[in-house]
């Protein structure tokens, strides 16, 4: 009898993990699909939320994720017990649910909700992949052109068609930043028409980042789900996911 009272007060006393659910806020999200863990390609589809329910917007499309599959991210989600979490360099794309939000591209202005933070890309902008640097995954703008190894090397790529537009997906993002957990996560425009795979990112064609891009409305919080299929279903009712 004493040990089972023992067992039943440490039970007590253990902390239970946190439930998660979609915010109630947010009414739009798109979610990604893929295969398994190992997939470097995936289904989108866009859902808005009305009376209280999902409702998809329009048809699903394809995507390239990162060329190594999937792993954990850090977004707003719970992780379960244990889970290998995305690394820089691992060539992965971040599983789990994100906010989405802030576009960079070469263009001076593009459609969108006049919300929607936009910024063109310049010479003097950089993304932080430097997991030593206090400033990681961040943009930073120089007051001054790249002069140092390091400055270069950070540089937002520059005349690259495949980094033309792009918007972020808050991995590991401030201000929660964890060093070395992955860093530069966006939505871009495919290479060779889908047939590569990304070092991370979501990638998809350009007519559909544009449309994608310009429905998008900050104010219904937007969301990005993306996990392999078995988890997905998995997930899908104790998150309420679409």
């Amino acid at each position: 009898m004493r040990d089972c009272l023992i067992r039943l007060l440490l039970f007590l006393a253990t902390p239970l993990a946190a439930a998660f659910e979609l915010p109630a806020d947010s009414t739009q999200c798109l979610v990604g699909i893929a295969d398994t863990w190992d997939s470097s390609a995936a289904t989108l589809r866009l859902y808005q939320k009305s009376g209280g329910r999902w409702v998809a917007v329009g048809e699903a499309w394809k995507a390239r994720l990162g060329k190594n599959g999937l792993a954990w991210g850090r977004g707003i989600h719970s992780c379960p017990p244990g889970a290998t979490l995305k690394q820089e360099h691992d060539v992965r794309s971040p599983a789990g649910v994100f906010t989405i939000g802030g576009v960079w591209g070469y263009e001076t202005t593009i459609r969108k909700n006049p919300q929607l933070f936009y910024r063109q890309v310049t010479s003097r902008d950089l993304w932080i992949e430097d997991p030593t640097s206090p400033q990681y995954n961040r943009n930073v703008i120089l007051d001054h052109e790249p002069s140092s190894a390091w400055e270069k090397k950070q540089q937002m790529k520059q005349a690259d068609p495949a980094h033309a537009l792009k918007l972020f997906i808050a991995h590991n993002a401030p201000p929660h930043v964890v060093p070395n957990g992955g860093s530069s996560i966006f939505f871009h425009i495919w290479r060779d028409n889908g047939d590569r795979a990304t070092a991370g990112c979501t990638s998809m064609a350009e007519n559909k980042l544009r449309a994608f891009i310009a429905r998008i409305d900050p104010a219904c919080h937007p969301l990005y789900v993306l996990l392999p299929k078995a988890e997905y279903e998995r997930y899908r009712a104790e998150w309420k996911l679409p």
